[in-house]
């Protein structure tokens, strides 16, 4: 529940609103991105790491299991596959170039929304 709490409030929440708010320009909103996503994603898999220790020492069912799995996997084409290019996208801003909106984003966004669903039916699943 920590995890899912932690996507929720940064990815839902701060990520869209940090835009909004008065004097936040462009790079700047990219630059704290950039801290906060990475920051997100080293404990999130911090988490996945800590969960899937405790699975194996308590041994959960198979749902159990297959949550987590798709938690975990979703994180890590976050992580290897979809962040790179935003990164690289965020650089290419941030030194001056005007770019059109990024489609990484949104796949960025609809993995958030997949994780968010399997962390929900991870809790569930776990639940005694």
């Amino acid at each position: 529940m920590l995890w899912l709490g932690m996507v929720l409030a940064i990815s839902f929440l701060e990520a869209p609103l940090k835009f909004r708010a008065p004097g936040v320009t462009l790079a700047l909103g990219l630059g704290i991105g950039r801290l906060v996503f990475r920051a997100l994603n080293t404990v999130e898999a911090v988490l996945a790491v800590l969960l899937v220790l405790a699975a194996v020492i308590v041994g959960p069912g198979a749902a159990t299991w297959a949550w987590l799995g798709v938690a975990a996997a979703v994180l890590g084409v976050q992580i290897v596959v979809v962040r790179p290019p935003l990164s690289r996208r965020s650089d290419r801003v941030l030194a001056g170039e005007e770019l059109p909106r990024s489609h990484a984003h949104y796949w960025y966004i609809g993995l958030e929304v997949v994780k968010v669903v399997a962390l929900v039916a991870l809790a569930i699943t776990a639940a005694p």
